[in-house]
């Protein structure tokens, strides 16, 4: 097994409250991961981050192969050094990339063909290549390298990828265990297919990996789709390994699929709405943009000690964004992201006193209402 190291401390029916033991230290669950693709969470520092309580990110294999390419991670000894994060990072293995770059792509038995975005060359990536990208990374968390098929391709198109995902779960798991003592979670994917799920999460449960994640949901498919996948597939997951959802960000999703057991969830969703001029708030989000804010004195929230809300007032931030300054994004990130930390203590809270459940209440309604001010 890897270097991880999990507990469940507490439980609310199929809601865990958990605690993960990694290399660069310890990781209280249910726990949000903001996205740093490119080695960067967007518009924010490191030393930003961890003002704001984040414990862990995630950061993208492929597009590091890419950009700055492996001979610079190691010449800065490893993704950690090279982007001054000291605390726990998640490297997704570039299967997404099977889903989202089609351009160009060919999948065979033995890996994908996937065109660079970058300057259009062709890459041949494998669950090998794939376990060297990511040991050189040196993540704390490496994934499995997998084959997400989009729902829309349909029922036959996603039984291949569980197929698939089976064989570079294996290959994965074997070439880590032989080069690094990483941790790896392997991928459940089947789409929006009860079936296909089940087999895939009976093939790779199976497997020694250190924490097993769902694949392949919320790329589009209805959320409703989404909730059902969820609640067959999270508790049937193994119960002593970290279960992870992948992108899943708004607080309402979010709490549903800690009540369905899931421990882990990222997105690129706080940055992403920030910088589209949208706040989350415990009341809901709304759009500073809006001409109704252009005299506002108040915060974006008066009960947040986010650095934007202790600050500045939602006037001057709507300034912002009206004269398309990039500080305008800055600060909302910053307040997006604290809001989604502060969620995770209060969600964790609601775990440890037993009133999980009246928490899920209060932030599905006021995320159904719509506007948070």
């Amino acid at each position: 097994m890897g270097s991880l190291r999990f507990e469940v401390l507490k439980s609310d029916g199929h809601a865990r409250r958990g605690r993960i033991q990694l290399p660069h230290g310890v990781v209280e669950t249910p726990t949000f991961m903001p996205v740093g693709t490119n080695a960067n969470v967007k518009l924010v520092t490191p030393h930003v981050l961890k003002e704001n309580n984040v414990q862990i990110i995630l950061s993208n294999a492929f597009h590091l192969y890419l950009k700055p390419g492996l001979d610079v991670i190691r010449h800065f000894n490893g993704l950690h050094e090279f982007m001054r994060w000291d605390k726990p990072i998640l490297t997704d293995s570039g299967g997404f990339q099977v889903f989202s770059l089609k351009r160009g792509q060919k999948i065979t038995d033995d890996g994908v063909w996937i065109m660079s975005p970058l300057d259009g060359s062709k890459h041949f990536i494998t669950p090998e290549l794939s376990m060297e990208i990511q040991a050189t990374l040196g993540s704390d968390i490496v994934m499995a390298f997998d084959y997400c098929a989009d729902p829309k391709d349909g029922y036959e198109e996603s039984k291949k990828s569980v197929k698939l995902t089976t064989k570079w779960a294996k290959r994965s798991l074997e070439h880590l265990r032989h080069i690094s003592n990483q941790a790896i979670f392997g991928i459940i994917q089947g789409a929006v297919y009860e079936d296909l799920r089940e087999m895939s999460l009976n093939e790779i449960a199976q497997m020694e990996f250190d924490g097993f994640a769902m694949g392949g949901l919320s790329v589009g498919e209805p959320r409703e789709e989404t909730i059902k996948m969820v609640e067959f597939l999270g508790p049937k997951m193994p119960a002593d390994k970290p279960r992870y959802f992948m992108g899943g960000g708004s607080p309402d999703l979010l709490v549903d699929l800690v009540a369905n057991g899931v421990d882990m969830f990222d997105s690129v969703f706080p940055t992403r709405v920030a910088r589209h001029g949208l706040a989350v708030t415990w009341n809901g989000k709304f759009n500073i943009r809006s001409a109704r804010y252009k005299y506002d004195k108040t915060p974006i929230d008066e009960n947040c000690n986010c650095y934007a809300c202790q600050n500045f007032s939602k006037g001057y931030i709507r300034h912002l964004f009206d004269r398309q300054e990039v500080l305008g994004q800055m600060l909302l990130t910053i307040h997006d992201i604290h809001f989604l930390m502060e969620f995770g203590e209060k969600l964790r809270e609601s775990l440890e006193n037993g009133t999980f459940e009246t928490f899920r209440g209060g932030i599905k309604e006021a995320y159904e209402k719509g506007s948070g001010s």
